[in-house]
């Protein structure tokens, strides 16, 4: 699929085929894309915590309410000993750089025929309880991963896009 088709074909996926695993072809794939995605200064911050095993998994429900009983879960996130700090006045870009990271492992999810959704609704403090996560690592998306279910749809607003000129402006901001 070209990449305009991908970008606007793939929905919010919160419905999955809770009996069909992941096949570790397709989890390696999603990785290598993580690893390709550009961050600042190439310093690439970010950090993947994969969950499969179906005990951690069943903790995920201490976090957040949205995990669907996805069979795979991608904690990503940054190492803020790591991430590129902006020298004018020291903005962290590692949100930015895991950001970047998390939407392209979406897009490739999305085209080896697998669905998922940005889970930003999560307790931060309960996760980094549960899963060990050090205070170093700062965790920005849940990505809940599976094949969705037969009857998986997009939200009914999906389709629903501001025109272009409602958010693009040219040489200010007028």
């Amino acid at each position: 699929m070209n990449f305009f088709n991908l970008a606007k074909e793939r929905y919010s996926c919160r419905n999955f085929d809770t009996t069909k695993p992941i096949e570790q072809e397709k989890i390696d794939k999603i990785l290598e894309v993580a690893k390709f995605a550009p961050t600042a200064v190439n310093f690439q911050p970010q950090r993947i915590l994969i969950l499969q095993d179906q005990e951690k998994l069943s903790k995920l429900s201490e976090c957040t309410n949205y995990g669907w009983g996805a069979p795979l879960v991608m904690l990503v996130g940054y190492d803020k000993n790591v991430s590129w700090k902006r020298k004018y006045d020291g903005k962290d870009e590692g949100i930015v750089d895991a950001s970047i990271v998390a939407t392209h492992m979406m897009f490739e999810i999305s085209e080896l025929g697998l669905g998922t959704t940005w889970v930003g609704y999560f307790n931060p403090e309960k996760l980094k309880e549960i899963y060990s996560i050090p205070d170093n690592i700062e965790i920005i998306a849940i990505l809940p991963i599976g094949y969705p279910s037969e009857d998986a749809i997009p939200a009914p607003h999906h389709e629903k896009r501001n025109d272009v000129s409602s958010f693009v402006y040219y040489n200010e901001f007028k």
